[in-house]
């Protein structure tokens, strides 16, 4: 469900699910930290969600918190909305790709670790085994291990390609 922010005539932004007034840099945090976020004229009902979203890219820029190439602005600027249509999709079929190749790791280490008897583990921690269990199943425990080491070295790189990658579209 998304967060629904009224934005007034006076530029005041509300938030109607937490009851307060809110800045563009608290609307800023609340997308950072997953939250769906609808911004509507309080009078009118019209969205301004991009408007709001885009002006918060902005205050970045004038901030110098993030940098957009100047080619890239021009681009945008020259080619208009079939330009910003085509980075759309663009985006977001690159961050549904990230976050469905992360989920299926994560489903991949959890049918290992469970495997493995590692169930609720804290990563890295080693699960108590009987001493009868040791020959056999101590060298599949250990070849689990390296994988899961391998993927979540894989894991860390594919989060700081979409950290690359979102710092960029910025």
């Amino acid at each position: 469900m998304a967060y629904v922010i009224k934005r007034y005539s006076n530029r005041k932004l509300y938030d109607t699910q937490e009851s307060r007034y809110v800045t563009l840099d608290e609307i800023e945090e609340m997308v950072r930290s997953g939250k769906e976020v609808a911004v509507v004229d309080a009078a009118s009902g019209e969205d301004l969600t991009a408007v709001t979203l885009t002006q918060i890219i902005l205050e970045n820029e004038r901030n110098h918190r993030t940098t957009l190439p100047t080619a890239f602005l021009h681009q945008l600027i020259k080619h208009g909305e079939a330009w910003q249509d085509f980075i759309a999709k663009s985006m977001r079929s690159s961050l549904e790709g990230v976050v469905s190749n992360q989920r299926e790791m994560e489903r991949v280490f959890q049918d290992w670790a469970a495997r493995a008897g590692w169930g609720g583990l804290a990563p890295g921690a080693a699960p108590a085994r009987p001493e009868g269990k040791r020959d056999g199943a101590e060298h599949e425990a250990e070849r689990l291990r390296e994988e899961v080491s391998l993927l979540r070295e894989r894991l860390r790189a594919l989060e700081e390609r979409l950290e690359k990658r979102r710092a960029q579209a910025k």
